[in-house]
């Protein structure tokens, strides 16, 4: 099980880690293959019975209830990317000699011969955005494309379907680079890097370091944000093939071998002759929606990416246009009484707040949920000046009440203690009361949603809905 492709996959006893969105699909990947497959799951709920029924009925083994526990005989671990590190099982498995890979770490090795590039994108904020902007601009190319990984379409079946592809648009998280070893990324990106999942990865160098594996063994580009120090360093860092670039996006004027902004215009300073004196027009600042400066930033990597795998600037023009944003991800609600209401609702972590906020000169500020370890000072204190109020909700939301208090002491506070679905009501209701005509209200929870809600859509369904019940 070294790092070349295994070819006889015959007999082999696999443990499959975990259900779920990538679970179920290795399973069924390996078992076709003829492995001998175990899979081993934490949960014994009534949806992981399902699962285990369909798997079972395949001939696959399943164990519910016991995700810590080796299985006898196991040669290999492919485990759900949101596995910690520490579990028991990779103990085991570590003490024992079994390899441990990811579900990317098998798509990768599963590849056909002559299969579609990668192109990869990583990053603490606004993978999928980027992901999706690049699939958009590489079908205006004409290349047969998807944009796959940590967004829902299975990497797995991507690979093992039976449509062919010419270049794969792909989104990973830092999980997922934790356990992909083997990945070589035609060229990759990373967008940004801020803490988030520290219970994870332990630490921010750890997690960062995961990040910077998207970049080994890159071909063509490393594509890094000028703005954002350590993503550059994480490119000095990988271990690339001779020939390859650091190319680097900014939204200010760009420097050669960089993509940046001149004058509302998209321009490309890397993959032009003669990059020293020219720069090739890409795109309006308007061909990008919404047009905030994050978003902007997403549109840049999105363009360097394709610019590497040799895509030409009308393409990047057409793609941007004909993309459209996923829900939750600054979505203007509607107008009311002078105020605009918008759901930000995947801010889930600090730094996508504060992209947020960014946008919005004056802000009633709608925050609060699970905190997952964040601390909220430098946000608030970065956000202060554009703050006419707050609402605060969900069971972390002290500590962003602390953070006001502390950084941003005139600016009204409304905290909720409701946890019930008619909070978000309330909390619309409350924004409305503090904000004037030409603010914005802006759902932005800088926290995960899962103390009030089942996911972020349903938190901004929610949001949307109340602003709805105003307008009415």
């Amino acid at each position: 099980m070294g790092s070349g492709q295994v070819t006889d996959w015959q007999g082999k006893h696999v443990t499959v880690a975990g259900l779920g969105v990538s679970g179920v699909p290795a399973a069924k990947a390996l078992h076709g293959l003829g492995a001998k497959v175990t899979v081993v799951n934490d949960g014994d709920d009534a949806r992981a019975r399902e699962q285990a029924a369909e798997l079972e009925a395949l001939g696959v083994t399943v164990r519910l209830g016991d995700g810590d526990t080796l299985p006898d005989g196991t040669e290999l671990i492919v485990t759900a990317p949101g596995w910690q590190p520490d579990k028991p099982l990779f103990t085991a498995a570590d003490a024992a000699g079994v390899p441990v890979w990811g579900d990317v770490e098998l798509a990768w090795r599963l590849r056909k011969p002559g299969a579609a590039d990668w192109l990869a994108v990583t990053g603490t904020n606004g993978k999928t955005t980027t992901v999706q902007m690049l699939a958009s601009i590489l079908e205006a190319a004409g290349l047969r494309t998807a944009a796959v990984g940590n967004i829902g379409v299975s990497l797995l079946d991507a690979v093992l379907g039976d449509e062919e592809y010419d270049v794969l648009a792909v989104e990973l998280s830092s999980y997922q680079l934790h356990w992909a070893p083997s990945l070589r990324a035609h060229s990759a990106a990373v967008l940004n890097l801020a803490p988030d999942h520290l219970d994870w990865h332990g630490s921010m160098e750890a997690y960062a370091k995961d990040k910077g594996r998207i970049y080994e063994g890159n071909r063509v580009a490393c594509v890094y944000n000028t703005a954002d120090k350590a993503t550059e360093d994480l490119v000095r860092e990988a271990d690339v093939e001779e020939g390859c670039r650091a190319v680097g996006f900014t939204l200010g004027t760009p420097g050669p071998s960089q993509l940046g902004v001149v004058e509302g215009l998209l321009v490309d300073r890397a993959f032009v002759e003669n990059r020293q004196k020219n720069a090739q027009e890409l795109a309006e600042v308007a061909d990008v929606k919404p047009a905030a400066p994050h978003n902007i930033a997403n549109a840049l990597a999105a363009a360097a990416l394709a610019r590497a795998y040799g895509v030409p600037a009308s393409a990047v023009r057409e793609g941007l246009r004909n993309f459209t944003p996923d829900a939750h991800r600054i979505a203007h609600v509607a107008d009311v009484d002078g105020v605009a209401y918008v759901d930000d609702s995947k801010a889930t972590n600090t730094h996508a707040a504060q992209a947020s906020l960014a946008a919005y000169d004056s802000v009633v500020w709608i925050a609060g949920g699970l905190a997952k370890g964040a601390t909220f000072d430098e946000l608030v204190a970065g956000a202060a000046q554009r703050l006419r109020g707050a609402v605060l909700i969900g069971r972390d939301r002290a500590l962003i009440r602390e953070a006001l208090a502390r950084h941003a002491p005139e600016v009204p506070v409304v905290d909720l203690e409701r946890t019930d679905t008619g909070a978000m009501l309330q909390a619309v209701q409350e924004a409305r009361r503090l904000a004037r005509p030409g603010d914005t209200v802006l759902l932005a929870p800088a926290c995960a949603s899962m103390d009030m809600f089942a996911n972020y859509n349903k938190r901004g369904d929610a949001f949307a809905q109340a602003v709805r019940e105003l307008g009415a």
